[in-house]
C-alpha cells in the first residue's frame, strides 16, 4: 500500500490518503492527530511514523525540514531547522520510546534528503537554512558510528525526492539555490562513488519519489505555483518518465508491503 499526506493548496492536512493498486484509485484512509505539512515520513515493521514538521504557525518538536529513514530496525531523524538555524544532529529511536543522540553529521542540513543502501545510511544534499546545497554527500557508517565525505552532486538541490532503486540511489526534483523548482535527475552509483544524469521529470516537482510495485515513482508535489495531481513512472530500460494517473495533489509517501 501507498499513503500519502501534505499540504492542501492554502493549509497543511492532517488527511490521509491510501492507495489501492487492485483497484487502482487512491481512498481516504486515516487522518493524522495534528494537521502538519512539511513533515517527515518514514515507515518501521509495517509502522508509519510522522515527525516534525509545522502548522503553518510553528515547528512541531522544535524542527521543521527533518529528514527520517529506517536503518537496521531503528529511525534515524537527521538534520533540520529548529526555526534559528540548520541543524547536524541525528537521532534515533531504539524501541523504546525515546530518542538518543548520535554523532552528528559534518555539514548542517535541513530539507536533505537519506537513503540507506549497502549498510551504509547517505545523507543528500539540502539547504543549510540559506541556500540550497550540493556539498558532497555524507555517508554514515552505524558500526563504528562515524561519517565520510562521498561525491557531490551534479545539481544542487532541496526537498528532493530520494529513494534507493535497482542498487543505485535516484534523486529526483527539488528546488536548486536559485529558489526555482526542478525537474532535473541523477543516480549516485555506490561501487563508482559517482553520480550520473538521468532522464529529466516532464514536470519541475518538490516531491515524493517511491519504489512501488517494482517501478520508480515520483509521486503529486508542487512545481512551485501549483500542487501537482500527477505522477511519473520511471523506466530503467528506455531511461524515461512517463505520466500516470492520480488525484493527490502531493505531500510525503510511505510504502508499507
Amino acid at each position: 500500500m501507498m499513503f500519502v499526506g501534505g499540504w492542501t493548496k492554502d493549509d497543511p492536512s492532517c488527511l490521509v490518503e491510501q492507495f489501492c493498486p487492485e483497484y487502482n484509485e487512491w481512498r481516504t484512509s486515516a487522518r493524522m492527530v495534528n494537521k502538519r505539512g512539511k513533515v517527515a515520513v518514514g515507515t518501521l515493521d509495517g509502522l508509519i511514523y510522522t515527525v516534525g514538521g509545522e502548522d503553518s504557525i510553528r515547528c512541531y518538536s522544535s524542527v521543521e525540514g527533518v529528514c527520517l529513514v529506517p536503518m537496521d530496525q531503528y529511525l534515524y531523524a537527521i538534520g533540520g531547522h529548529d526555526g534559528i538555524t540548520a541543524i547536524n544532529t541525528v537521532e534515533y529511536d531504539p524501541k523504546m520510546n525515546t530518542w538518543t543522540k548520535q554523532a552528528a553529521m559534518l555539514t548542517r542540513r535541513t530539507k536533505a534528503v537519506a537513503a540507506v543502501l549497502d549498510g551504509y545510511l547517505y545523507v543528500i544534499g539540502g539547504s543549510d537554512g540559506d541556500m540550497a546545497l550540493n556539498s558532497p554527500v555524507e555517508r554514515y557508517n552505524p558500526v563504528d558510528g562515524t561519517w565520510s565525505i562521498c561525491a557531490h552532486m551534479l545539481s544542487p538541490r532541496e526537498n528532493a525526492g530520494c529513494t534507493v532503486y535497482l542498487g543505485h540511489i535516484y534523486v529526483a526534483g527539488g528546488k536548486d539555490e536559485l529558489n526555482l523548482e526542478l525537474c532535473a535527475a541523477e543516480r549516485f552509483n555506490p561501487e563508482t562513488m559517482r553520480w550520473t544524469p538521468v532522464k529529466r521529470m516532464r514536470s519541475k516537482r518538490q516531491m515524493s519519489l517511491v519504489v512501488f510495485n517494482g517501478a520508480l515513482l515520483a509521486v503529486g508535489g508542487s512545481d512551485g505555483t501549483t500542487n501537482l495531481k500527477t505522477i511519473e513512472a520511471y523506466s530503467h530500460e528506455t531511461n524515461h518518465f512517463g505520466s500516470m494517473k492520480s488525484k493527490h495533489p502531493g505531500g510525503r509517501v510511505a510504502v508499507l508491503c
